[in-house]
């Protein structure tokens, strides 16, 4: 019993927040009972660095990812694996720095020397934040007519912290940033995967920093 109460709470989520993409509301919490942190604020247990040799430390209670000059895109991802899911985190990101948030991704011997790959939800002052892209399987945007590039140019605050929602269910993936929605991605060719923090491979005079606090999630 328990179990189908469970699961049809996160059925009437889901098709809560599929309707609320269409007016740009962030779904609200009704309550904090099924979140767990990611991230306990002191250190990085349940993590684990994947590719790369970009620097992540714990300061003042935050992730820190450093760029290492010469290295390739690098990972810190949990060891636990997620199917569906709420996922919330704030991120700061120098105006420098492209970086994301893996989701539902994974990391195989067999798949280009265990090269990261997956659903990337997009960090950039630049543009395109809360897209959704195919880091090294397709290399492309997903289902990009069915992301706002107006309300993410609006919505995401550069130099500043912004604060992420991310719903996997099903075949959706639906992004917010601010509250605002930017995303609905329609897509089924990975159902669970890791999550991941990215820090992009970067040429520059001086290191750039991407910094993420407040990491929890809620299994549907």
């Amino acid at each position: 019993m328990k179990r189908i109460i469970f699961l049809t709470s996160g059925l009437v989520l889901f098709f809560g927040c599929f309707a609320l993409m269409t007016n740009a509301a962030e779904p609200e919490a009704a309550t904090d009972a099924g979140w767990v942190s990611l991230f306990n604020g002191e250190n990085l247990d349940g993590w684990v660095q994947i590719n790369g040799t970009a620097d992540y430390k714990v300061e003042d209670g935050v992730i820190v990812g450093t760029t290492a000059e010469g290295s390739p895109n690098s990972f810190l991802c949990t060891k636990q694996l997620y199917g569906n899911f709420v996922l919330e985190f704030d991120v700061k990101v120098d105006d420098r720095l492209n970086s994301g948030v893996q989701v539902r991704s994974n990391s195989f011997p067999e798949y280009q020397n265990k090269r990261v790959h997956g659903y990337q939800v997009e960090i950039a002052a630049d543009g395109f934040s809360g897209f959704v892209y195919d880091e090294a399987r397709r290399g492309r945007w997903l289902s990009q007519e069915r992301c706002d590039k107006e309300a993410s140019d609006q919505a995401f605050k550069k130099g500043e912290w912004n604060h992420y929602l991310v719903i996997c269910v099903g075949d959706h993936i639906m992004t917010w940033i601010n509250g605002v929605a930017i995303a609905d991605v329609v897509d089924a060719m990975t159902k669970v995967g890791f999550i991941g923090l990215q820090v992009h491979s970067f040429r520059g005079d001086t290191p750039a920093q991407v910094r993420w606090r407040n990491i929890r999630i809620r299994e549907l």
